[in-house]
């Protein structure tokens, strides 16, 4: 909540635009690439973007797994060598005897979309060649693409897209989703009445930075925030996120399903029927062919619901999935693992994603 009030206050007073206090805070975190007595740490450019690898040291007589990895922070903020996401890739490279790629794509709103999409496409397809993969000994039938909160909504559109590309279907065994953000065309889910004012997430904080992802133009999170800011045509893609259809009845609760107002704003912004944005708009027959699927989410989470509806959907046209739903977990867990914020909880989520990891990659 401090961060929120500290960056209302930045702009206010025009000390700070209110996404730039939240990247401020994030570098604070930043890590050097250290290595240690088991993982050997470095730095690099893959295709011109940064990239963080963590590569064991122990000898292997076969080839290895390798995880990539994408951070959350809402598109405008975070990076792959903060503090708690360089202590889980070490983890998760020393418990699984794997190679960690983390991609430092480019954020908004310097770097609006589909730019993120973009540059993590473009670090993914350069690891997958095959000459990368034998230079990391990397076995390339047991690759996994993982991502946290928006980091989680671009390893799902990643994945979409490469496993319905014949070049690079089934390049890709699994792909791992921790609390992810899968949509922004209805804002007003169980999950964000529920949830609006937190913990962790606040409903006006992630509509005001997520909409620079798109454009700096203020009446898109004004808009966002009334549920009022889809186009008229875009009315045939609430189908693919009516959580009246989708949410189990545990979630659904009292809440009314009603459709969201179209056509009030007068701008258009394609972004906003893009499923490279909201993977939740991606038609049945575009998902039936994804891999092998992790889903973490948390019960006090304000993008709880895009994470079930996600695993629903996915079990319907015949996806394997393991969904783990916490029923106390917050949003955000994982990051919160050194002081000043420890949470148990943290490390127990890592554990069933790294356990998931240990037994289907």
């Amino acid at each position: 909540m401090s961060w929120v009030i500290q960056a209302t206050l930045s702009e206010n007073i025009g000390v700070m635009k209110y996404e730039d206090v939240f990247l401020y805070i994030s570098t604070l975190f930043l890590t050097k690439p250290v290595s240690d007595e088991n993982i050997t740490v470095i730095d690099k450019n893959f295709s011109g973007i940064p990239v963080r690898l963590y590569l064991p040291k122990r000898k292997s007589e076969k080839q290895r797994r390798a995880v990539i990895f994408l951070h959350g922070g809402v598109f405008v903020f975070g990076s792959c060598k903060t503090s708690t996401y360089d202590d889980l890739s070490r983890l998760t490279a020393n418990r699984l005897d794997a190679v960690v790629l983390g991609i430092d794509y480019r954020l908004a709103p310097q770097y609006r979309f589909p730019t993120s999409f973009e540059d993590s496409v473009c670090v993914v397809k350069f690891f997958l060649q095959d000459k990368v993969l034998a230079e990391y000994g990397v076995d390339p039938a047991r690759i996994c693409i993982m991502g946290d909160s928006s980091g989680g909504s671009l390893a799902t559109s990643v994945t979409q897209l490469l496993q319905n590309d014949p070049e690079y279907k089934d390049r890709i065994k699994a792909q791992a989703l921790i609390y992810p953000g899968l949509q922004w065309i209805d804002t007003f889910l169980p999950s964000h009445r529920e949830y609006e004012h937190g913990p962790i997430l606040y409903r006006e904080m992630i509509i005001k930075l997520a909409c620079q992802y798109v454009t700096e133009d203020k009446a898109l999170p004004q808009a966002a925030l009334r549920n009022e800011h889809m186009p008229e045509e875009s009315r045939h893609l609430f189908k693919f996120v009516n959580w009246s259809e989708f949410l189990p009845e545990k979630y659904k609760k009292n809440h009314v399903y009603t459709e969201p107002v179209l056509g009030k704003l007068n701008a258009s912004y394609p972004a906003l029927v893009d499923s490279r944005v909201s993977p939740l708009l991606a038609s049945d027959s575009q998902l039936q062919n994804l891999p092998l699927t992790y889903i973490l989410t948390c019960e006090h989470d304000l993008i709880r619901d895009d994470g079930l509806i996600y695993a629903k959907r996915l079990q319907n046209v015949g996806v394997r999935v393991t969904h783990d739903h916490i029923e106390k977990g917050v949003h955000g867990a994982m990051s919160f693992t050194r002081a000043p914020v420890f949470l148990h909880l943290g490390f127990k989520l890592m554990n069933k994603y790294i356990s998931w990891l240990e037994k289907n990659l």
